[in-house]
């Protein structure tokens, strides 16, 4: 889920994902490469992963690729379909909405989607 938009540049902002109630620190905003995703292990052992796109919006979903099991989502392409943002699996190329985690080529998979915001 997309929470604000920024501009690419280098910053000293921190990215934060919204996880039961509160907001997690994962990394600095200068991490992350437009048009290219990260992982990032969550304190409860889970993976998301985290976009920004060339636009400078921000986006993070689970990592892991529900039809194979693997945590590759942040390795994925990103692209939109019907205005759309998603992420495609590297392995089998199936459609993640970066902002409600519905897979576009299966409507009954998704991927949680977090709500994600710098400060």
């Amino acid at each position: 889920m997309t929470m604000t938009t920024i501009a690419p540049e280098k910053t000293t902002l921190s990215v934060q994902l919204g996880l039961d109630g509160s907001w997690f620190t994962v990394c600095g905003l200068d991490r992350l490469t437009p048009g290219r995703g990260v992982a990032a292990l969550l304190p409860d052992g889970r993976q998301a992963a985290l976009f920004l796109d060339r636009a400078g919006r921000l986006y993070a979903v689970d990592n892991t690729d529900p039809f194979t099991g693997a945590a590759v989502l942040s390795r994925g392409l990103l692209g939109s379909a019907s205005g759309r943002p998603f992420v495609a699996s590297p392995l089998l190329k199936q459609r993640f909405d970066l902002e409600t985690g519905r897979c576009l080529d299966d409507e009954t998979t998704t991927v949680e989607a977090y709500a994600v915001r710098t400060a």
